[in-house]
């Protein structure tokens, strides 16, 4: 964590004016909202190795009620880091693993006649559950992928005629194999956009590697240091981190920097930029550089904050042209030439 600073150019929460200071800021000890989060961070490092990054921004996908979608080869831990943060959270967790046959009902649900009472019976999927795990997502069909689609957005599920509230808090929590892998889907890009953060897994080093064989033979075991008020008193909390106009300016203009690059110096992007992100990407972008700002012990959000979340909430949501794809652009590196060439506040 770096220590606390000042920004000579924002206002921390106390010294906003009463319109910008809220009066619940006032009931929230901000170390003792924190330190189930550090120790969170703590029982997730007993089991992974390396991966700090990826770490990190599922702390600030808690904090901001977000979802995340991880992408790496399979044997990456990806399903056990998962599974980690859930045990130490002490949430009902579930996995549903996606294969070519599975059907929207298996996920969310189905309605089954009773021979008894002779009438239907709702018969609830794995989905009611406060964290989900959809491992392999891409190797499902497009429907039950899509079926996912309205309990990330609106929490809820419908099932016959009936609208279901999902338990909150609730997450989902997806992996997929790279679309190189034999039998993938595409995921349909309305369903990528509901992911908050893409994250990339890659190898570990040769040193993360001896550690991953060191530790593969020991039992350890993950004590539950979270519990369901710790995460509401957190995302509450988050919500009061104080953003300056000119910050919210700079998430802006990031954003429509990947819709009409000529508008900000940037007209060699343009043929590489089929369709630009959303303004779900603007609503992430802030929300996840207050939380970063939280988790570094600030209540103040700063250029940095943004910059560290701009490329796992933007990867997944620009749409590339095939100029791009032939050149072997990517989109971390466009996003890398805006946020160099934007001028930051």
């Amino acid at each position: 964590m770096l220590e606390k600073q000042s920004h000579p150019e924002q206002a921390s929460p106390e010294q906003a004016s009463p319109e910008q200071a809220t009066p619940e800021r006032a009931t929230y000890n901000w170390q003792n909202v924190l330190a189930p989060f550090d120790q969170l961070k703590s029982e997730i490092e007993k089991i992974i190795v390396g991966n700090q990054d990826a770490i990190e921004l599922m702390l600030i996908a808690l904090l901001c009620n977000g979802h995340i979608l991880i992408e790496g080869v399979p044997g990456l831990a990806k399903t056990t880091m998962i599974k980690t943060i859930a045990q130490a959270m002490g949430l009902s967790f579930k996995r549903v693993q996606f294969t070519p046959d599975l059907l929207p009902a298996d996920l969310i649900g189905t309605l089954i006649f009773n021979q008894k009472t002779h009438d239907f019976e709702t018969k609830k999927g794995p989905i009611f559950a406060n964290m989900i795990l959809a491992d392999e997502i891409n190797r499902a069909p497009a429907k039950v992928q899509s079926a996912l689609l309205e309990s990330m957005q609106e929490h809820q599920v419908t099932i016959g005629s009936s609208t279901l509230k999902l338990e909150e808090p609730f997450f989902v929590f997806a992996t997929q194999n790279p679309l190189e892998q034999q039998g993938t889907y595409q995921l349909p890009e309305a369903q990528v956009d509901r992911f908050m953060f893409k994250i990339l897994i890659g190898y570990p080093t040769q040193n993360e590697e001896k550690e991953i064989i060191n530790r593969v033979f020991k039992k350890t075991s993950v004590n539950n240091v979270l519990s369901h008020s710790d995460i509401f008193n957190a995302q509450r909390l988050v919500e009061q981190i104080y953003v300056d106009e000119k910050i919210t300016d700079y998430i802006i203009s990031i954003v429509h920097s990947t819709r009409n690059p000529e508008d900000f110096e940037l007209s060699s992007l343009k043929q590489y930029i089929q369709h630009g992100a959303s303004p779900r990407a603007t609503l992430s972008l802030y929300r996840a550089a207050q939380a970063h700002a939280f988790l570094e012990r600030r209540q103040f959000v700063t250029p940095d904050d943004v910059k560290s979340v701009a490329f796992p909430i933007l990867r997944h949501r620009l749409i590339l042209s095939f100029q791009a794809h032939g050149e072997e652009l990517n989109s971390d590196k466009i996003i890398n030439e805006i946020l160099n060439k934007l001028a930051t506040p």
